[in-house]
């Protein structure tokens, strides 16, 4: 069973960068898909950016395309979340997910994020 833990949230100003990683242990994740997914106070949660790990493909919401970037290093079980130009909107709670199941899509299909493995999140506040 894959267990997860994000670091590297906090507090930065309007256009600025944060880098997120998302640190996996337990099983092998060769065929894994593992997502961003973020929540702010009273909103949902939106998936941001998802990567499958068998093909490489990624999903990226259009609110974030041009400005965050997915990358992985798979010897070290880390997936990184890069955010640049970073916006008050952008401010919520930043968790990871891993699934076998979905690929990539796992970031927008609906009524199956239940059934992911997550990560107690991390905050990220954009704000001057």
């Amino acid at each position: 069973q894959v267990q997860l833990e994000e670091s590297g949230g906090g507090l930065v100003q309007p256009g600025g960068s944060l880098r997120l990683s998302c640190s996996a242990s337990g099983s092998t994740l060769d065929h894994y898909a593992i997502g961003w997914f973020r929540q702010a106070p009273g909103k949902e949660r939106e998936g941001v950016s998802c990567v499958n790990l068998i093909d490489g493909s990624i999903y990226y919401a259009d609110s974030v395309k041009g400005r965050f970037t997915i990358s992985r290093d798979n010897a070290k079980k880390v997936v990184y979340l890069q955010m640049n130009s970073l916006k008050p909107e952008d401010t919520a709670l930043y968790y990871c997910a891993a699934d076998p199941r979905y690929g990539a899509r796992m970031c927008y299909l609906r009524r199956t994020s239940s059934g992911y493995t997550w990560g107690r999140g991390t905050q990220v506040t954009v704000s001057p």
